[in-house]
């Protein structure tokens, strides 16, 4: 997981990624122009700093995500929170 002190330069994993500003951005329904002050050095807000680290830096497709398999997490995450543990290890390894 990445904190802010480690969190990488948007400019830098978007020309990494070789999207252009609206291509990148869009992404995460930030336009050009707030992606570009962002890029320039304005704090980002926590909930697309989020956004940015789910599709950005861990590949996550928002399109593929619903509101059933964001519920089956918390109800897991609460419920069976050792399980939970172990399958998040299990997938960390597998990516590792």
């Amino acid at each position: 997981m990445t904190t802010p002190e480690t969190f990488p330069h948007p400019r830098e994993v978007r020309h990494k990624q070789g999207l252009n500003q609206i291509e990148f951005w869009s992404k995460i329904g930030v336009t050009q122009s707030g992606g570009s002050r962002y890029e320039s050095g304005r704090n980002m807000p926590r909930p697309v700093r989020e956004l940015f680290r789910l599709v950005h830096i861990e590949q996550v497709d928002l399109a593929k995500i619903n509101r059933d398999d964001i519920e089956v997490i918390a109800l897991l995450k609460a419920q069976y929170p050792d399980l939970y543990e172990t399958l998040r290890k299990a997938i960390s390894v597998s990516h590792g």
